[in-house]
């Protein structure tokens, strides 16, 4: 439906004794599953042995009662839940992905994207290595790899390869002794940790999967930050802490994270109020009533209509059956499952002058939709806001955006995607005005600005790696 698709969700857990970390796992993945739902897996640590289950599908799809009684106890575990950036949708690049060399095992499971994925994936086919994936998780994998064949620990493998990466990476990687956490220079993308009541240590993309578990938040991990936890405690590395500019993903505020969750100490809730507050200041509208667009348009919603004392609505009831639509292949298919998915109430928008709040427009199709929708159900008049600037760029760092070519707003103007969407006014959250989401100037709004905080790659198909014979080489 949203036609834009999350990063991935990584969940990871230390314990003092052996107990059903799987188990534990399986809820922290539940309580992440809207950042990705292409396929979702865990990796359990028992004694120094790994037992893994992974496969395609949502959290409920890939572990039924039987998988999980399969994952034993252990005191570690790791978990990843996928939309897929780089690479396409196959079992090879579920993850966690699982890695054996010479100095031990590892599972790690990643959230974001490489900028420089292709340039080092390219090194390291040239000097022999063999890639059984097309993601750039298993490129991080082989970079850490390397880098523990001539240092003295997996930690110190992971500083050594944070040297060689670009780009956006929060990532859990679990040894046999020990749970690692790193979070890119940048940051991103979030990563926190909480403790349980028994001294159990949860790893989680977002504070609310940490709810989800019984944890106790403790922190986020800082941009550059490497915690290692091991059977002496919590270490923090902080050797790459402040050697780039601090540059969170706006856009995770905007749409990805869950309303719920609070980003290095940032409320989401509060930030896309804000941005509904704002758009009511720079684009108000004669209406009766304000509505959002299910699930991250509501409380944008809430915000405009407090700012502008025109009443808030429930003005869709959703099918909360139906995974977030833009999972399914093909713009058919897509358009189809918006109806399925919203239903208008009637009694909310008849006759009536409706303020319509969405997170964003990317190609225009499923905006258009829904007007029809709220036009079909009687609407008199409809405004469409949206809590984020038009999108005029690619991104490198985990939406799948990789090309200008689709973007409705680098082919048209504001009036004109106002007539091609059937909305009466169309009003757009100012480029300048995103700082007020957060009261902070420290993010990334590449996707609409163009100012992108690293080098801009050469390659970032999300197909690069997976061309046909006749394309390579070329």
């Amino acid at each position: 439906m949203r036609e834009i698709h999350e990063d991935c969700g990584v969940f990871g857990v230390y314990s003092p004794k052996p107990e059903d970390v799987g188990r534990m796992t399986y809820y922290g993945l539940y309580a992440l599953q809207h950042r990705g739902q292409e396929s979702c897996g865990i990796v359990v640590n028992n004694d120094g042995l790994f037992y893994s289950h992974k496969d395609l599908g949502l959290v409920s799809q890939v572990f039924g009662k039987a998988d999980l009684e399969k994952l034993p106890e252990g005191t570690m575990a790791v978990g990843h839940c996928r939309y897929g950036t780089t690479g396409g949708t196959n079992r090879a690049n579920c993850q966690p992905i699982e890695v054996n060399h010479q100095k031990g095992k590892m599972a790690l499971a990643h959230n974001g994207n490489l900028s420089n994925a292709y340039d080092i994936r390219q090194e390291l086919e040239l000097n022999g290595a063999i890639f059984h994936t097309t993601s750039d998780t298993e490129i991080i994998a082989y970079v850490v790899t390397q880098a523990r064949l001539h240092t003295p620990s997996i930690e110190a493998a992971v500083d050594q390869a944070m040297d060689r990466l670009d780009g956006a990476y929060s990532f859990i990687l679990m040894s046999a002794e020990k749970l690692i956490c790193a979070r890119d220079p940048h940051g991103f993308h979030p990563l926190c940790y909480g403790c349980c009541e028994d001294g159990t240590i949860v790893v989680a993309s977002e504070n609310c999967a940490l709810n989800a578990v019984g944890a106790v938040f403790e922190r986020d991990i800082e941009p550059g930050e490497i915690l290692t936890i091991d059977k002496d405690g919590i270490h923090s590395n902080r050797h790459h802490c402040g050697t780039k500019p601090c540059t969170h993903c706006i856009f995770e505020y905007i749409y990805f994270a869950r309303p719920d969750s609070v980003i290095d100490g940032v409320s989401v809730h509060e930030a896309r109020k804000n941005a509904g507050r704002i758009l009511a200041r720079r684009h108000p509208a004669d209406a009766d009533v304000v509505i959002g667009v299910p699930d991250s348009g509501l409380d944008a919603a809430l915000g405009f209509a407090q700012e502008s004392g025109i009443p808030y609505s429930i003005g869709f009831i959703k099918n909360k059956y139906i995974g977030r639509t833009f999972i399914s292949p093909g713009q058919s298919s897509r358009m189809q499952l918006v109806k399925i998915k919203l239903a208008p109430i009637l009694s909310e928008v008849k006759g009536k002058r409706v303020v319509l709040i969405d997170d964003s427009i990317v190609r225009g199709t499923t905006s258009q939709q829904i007007v029809s929708l709220v036009r079909e159900a009687g609407a008199k008049e409809i405004h469409f806001r949206v809590s984020a600037p038009p999108f005029f760029n690619p991104c490198y760092y985990g939406i799948d955006i990789d090309s200008r070519d689709n973007l409705i707003a680098c082919h048209h103007s504001i009036p004109e995607i106002a007539q091609l969407i059937g909305a009466d006014s169309l009003g757009y959250l100012p480029l300048e005005d995103l700082k007020g989401l957060i009261d902070s100037t420290d993010y990334c709004d590449a996707c609409f600005s163009g100012r992108y905080p690293t080098d801009i790659p050469e390659h970032m198909e999300k197909s690069r790696f997976e061309m046909p014979l006749s394309k390579r080489n070329k």
